[in-house]
């Protein structure tokens, strides 16, 4: 599987908004059913809080994808 390395300037994001901000999801009610229904994965385990803070070198994975994201900082 691909990784794909995407930058943030906080310290840390909102799960939800990386998924907008990574362009998983096209909005953020996209990104939050995404989250509800399962079909996010964070650094392996399946996650269903929208609002789970993600810090720099943390994986990302939505089922169906082929890419991985990994949260840097810029």
């Amino acid at each position: 599987m691909k990784r794909e390395q995407v930058a943030v300037t906080t310290p840390f994001i909102k799960l939800d908004s990386f998924l907008k901000f990574a362009g998983a999801a096209e909005t953020g009610g996209m990104a939050k059913a995404m989250v509800l229904e399962g079909l996010v994965e964070v650094d392996g385990e399946p996650c269903l809080m929208r609002g789970k803070k993600l810090y720099p070198g943390m994986i990302v994975r939505v089922a169906g994808a082929e890419v991985e994201y990994e949260v840097t900082a810029r």
